[in-house]
């Protein structure tokens, strides 16, 4: 007789060379995007280019940002500070495999996005900051609700390191929409959540049953 072993929970992706390349990709592609605006969409709709059709907080035209916002920033010096942590985190996330990634960003990418419109500042909130507070937050709680060693383990060099970020869950800089920085790790917390307990009931290899 034999009985499914529960799947081990992963903190590192099993093809690192294919998801190193995804998430440069993906940031790849945030820096085409801010060329052309700061060049072509700029010259077209200026002086702000795309960066008025960010999330506009309970603004009915303001919706559409929460689909647009993450893909838009503020200039090269505002997307070069959000460059790192998101190659860093996006990399970890993919630790459970691109479609537990797609379903996570999503999740952040929504309860940010829907969360801001709500409650944020006035203006055109942009940037892919919810995103990382999400992403960020996503790998600090994981391991606890899988109770994964690794997991924790990995939980605490990340705050060692990042553990700054979390205050900027905070109101502190005007410019600063600490709203979506808050509502993307609340999202975070909510996909660790269903992540886990999805993996719960996914089969893993059998192993003998005890008699």
């Amino acid at each position: 007789m034999t009985s499914p072993a529960r799947p081990t929970p992963r903190i590192w992706p099993a093809q690192p060379l294919r998801a190193a390349v995804t998430i440069t990709a993906i940031v790849a592609l945030l820096w085409v995007l801010e060329i052309l605006d700061r060049t072509v969409f700029v010259a077209i709709d200026p002086p702000q280019g795309l960066d008025d059709d960010g999330i506009i907080p309970r603004s009915f035209e303001g919706l559409g940002g929460i689909l647009w916002a993450p893909f838009l920033h503020g200039g090269f010096e505002h997307l070069a500070s959000n460059t790192v942590p998101l190659l860093v985190f996006g990399f970890l996330v993919l630790a459970g495999g691109l479609g537990q990634f797609l379903a996570v960003t999503a999740v952040i990418w929504v309860v940010s996005g829907v969360g801001t419109w709500l409650t944020g500042s006035p203006g055109s909130t942009i940037g892919a900051s919810g995103i990382i507070f999400g992403w960020f937050a996503f790998l600090l709680v994981r391991g606890f609700f899988a109770r994964s060693v690794g997991q924790i383990v990995l939980a605490v060099v990340l705050f060692l390191i990042y553990g700054s970020l979390l205050f900027g869950v905070l109101p502190s800089n005007p410019g600063i929409s600490w709203q979506a920085h808050l509502c993307g790790a609340v999202g975070g917390v909510i996909a660790a959540r269903f992540t886990v307990a999805a993996d719960r009931r996914r089969p893993g290899p059998t192993t003998p049953a005890v008699p």
